[in-house]
């Protein structure tokens, strides 16, 4: 950066005494160099190599100018940099204009660059050599990026200038060779905004969506005059080159004449000599398409003739080896017409067995009513038991009773109880009342025997919709290796039978679970208590 200093004359001190040269303050000595070297040279064109350029976080750029004897500093302020039509670069030589000025801040003088260009096309090639270099090291040339030309696109974009020659030249050999659509991005193909205007070109044919309002092209075309290597500079631009490097639409390149080369020629998917040549290599001739057609028409036309007579001269020669189809069907339908028969008769043979089978299993069954018959008089036998059982312990009770009190009324009043003086007569009602709580508990014990005697019974678990499985011969089945497939088996209900048949695969056995330890019974509570003894005549409680 500069520092401006004011232009007050330069004003020396008087002498001292004993000496005649004047005194200068610092200041003004720098501010009278600046003024003296920025008036001689207010406009100058330096010619020199590029150094250690540098590009500030600010914008500005600082770079030195040398050659084989001397150094400049330069610098080059934000808003020129961006100006620049060549881009500072280490090693590159070139020629600038600018103005001198000092730096009083670090006691130098320095260039300030107005403008930049290369001094000789030795150091433009030189340039372009180390460019190529650098973007072929990052993968831009490589052969595995490149894309396949399609064969007949629908669409063509070109960036090329929309008033030169080019344009013509292509869209005249497109409709000779194959009239196709055009999408002409103009843009300048020469001077300082050349590059950004044909990458740009090239993005915006790519974000082109497939299907909108604008086609898409399915080939792109760069393309431009010859001229010399200045004039072609714009397409060795390093904007330029990575743009057609990363477009996803193929691109041809077609740059100046044949023995013209730039670098977009490097990262293009094909490159054609001439624009002319782009477009020959874009599309084919139609003719030659038609003719080629037509040609394999006739060629598959007669490989099918001859295909189909070779198969129908083999399909005859085996036909002469095969018997006579009417005599192989006629004995096979003889021998399905007897077949049919014996199944017939196999089936109603079948049939009858079964049936015969299913006689004498049922001859073998007893009757329900047999069952219910036989059932019901083991209930009645048992019940006739059971209410005799109860009358003779009824009877026991009081012939017992009858005893006690006879033995209690012997003496009635010669008995005495304590000291109190109560006779034995006194204890009837109480004796009475005794027995007659007695009968009623022996009655409920026998009632509640009688419900447990109840639940016990197999009809009362049929009633809770439990079945009794029987066999053939009126034995209950009770294990499951004992229900083979197809046993015809009897079902009792609580009120009824029904027949049945085992289906399904052999059963398969699994040990029968332990038996729980029965549960001790509990004691009803019906059951009387245990009945006081009289005591013995003559005795006292």
């Amino acid at each position: 950066m500069t520092q401006d200093f004011d232009s007050t004359p330069l004003i020396a001190e008087p002498p001292r005494p004993g000496s005649n040269l004047p005194e200068f303050s610092v200041g003004d000595l720098a501010r009278a160099l600046k003024r003296t070297i920025e008036d001689t040279y207010g406009f100058v064109r330096v010619r020199g190599e590029i150094s250690q350029p540098k590009r500030h976080s600010s914008g500005h750029c600082y770079l030195r100018l040398k050659d084989e004897t001397a150094v400049i500093e330069a610098v080059c302020w934000r808003g020129t940099v961006s100006k620049l039509a060549v881009a500072p670069e280490e090693g590159l030589e070139v020629i600038v204009t600018g103005r001198v000025t000092t730096y009083p801040g670090r006691s130098q003088y320095q260039l300030i660059i107005e403008s930049m260009e290369l001094a000789g096309e030795g150091a433009l090639l030189k340039m372009l050599e180390e460019r190529k270099r650098r973007l072929a090291a990052e993968g831009l040339f490589d052969q595995g990026r490149k894309k396949p030309i399609p064969f007949l696109p629908e669409v063509i974009g070109v960036v090329t200038s929309p008033t030169g020659a080019v344009i013509r030249d292509i869209l005249h050999r497109l409709n000779d060779r194959f009239p196709r659509r055009v999408l002409l991005w103009p843009v300048a193909v020469q001077g300082d905004s050349a590059a950004a205007q044909v990458a740009a070109a090239i993005e915006g044919f790519n974000r082109l969506e497939p299907g909108g309002r604008v086609p898409r092209p399915d080939l792109l075309i760069v393309a431009r005059g010859g001229g010399s290597l200045e004039d072609l500079m714009a397409f060795n631009e390093e904007v330029v080159v990575r743009a057609a490097a990363s477009s996803r639409i193929p691109l041809i390149s077609a740059v100046g004449h044949e023995t013209d080369t730039t670098l977009i020629d490097f990262a293009s998917d094909k490159r054609a000599p001439t624009p002319t040549a782009a477009a020959e290599m874009a599309v084919p001739v139609r003719a030659e398409l038609l003719a080629q057609v037509l040609d394999d028409e006739r060629r598959l036309m007669a490989s099918a003739h001859r295909w189909i007579a070779e198969r129908r001269t083999r399909v005859e020669g085996l036909a002469r080896g095969l018997g006579d189809p009417r005599s192989l069907l006629e004995g096979h339908a003889q021998r399905l017409d007897d077949r049919a028969e014996r199944l017939g008769m196999a089936v109603r043979a079948l049939v009858e067995r079964r049936r015969t089978r299913v006689g004498e299993l049922g001859a073998t069954l007893r009757h329900p009513r047999e069952k219910l018959a036989q059932a019901e008089a083991r209930l009645t036998s048992e019940s006739r038991a059971l209410a005799g059982a109860l009358r003779h312990a009824v009877v026991a009770a009081e012939g017992k009773f009858e005893r006690v009190a006879g033995r209690l009324s012997i003496r009635p009043a010669a008995i005495k109880i304590g000291e109190g003086g109560r006779r034995l007569t006194d204890l009837a009602p109480r004796v009475e009342r005794g027995y007659r709580k007695l009968i009623e508990e022996r009655a409920a014990r026998v009632q509640a025997l009688g419900q447990l005697l109840e639940s016990y019974s197999y009809e009362g678990v049929l009633k809770r919709g439990y079945t009794v499985v029987r066999g053939a011969d009126g034995k209950p089945v009770t294990e499951v290796a004992g229900a083979t497939p197809g046993l015809a088996v009897t079902l009792q209900f609580h009120d009824g039978s029904a027949a049945a048949m085992v289906g399904g695969e052999a059963p398969v056995t699994e040990p029968p679970p332990k038996a729980a330890k029965p549960k001790p019974a509990e004691p009803s509570k019906a059951e009387p208590k245990k009945a006081v003894r009289a005591p013995a005549q003559g005795s006292l409680f």
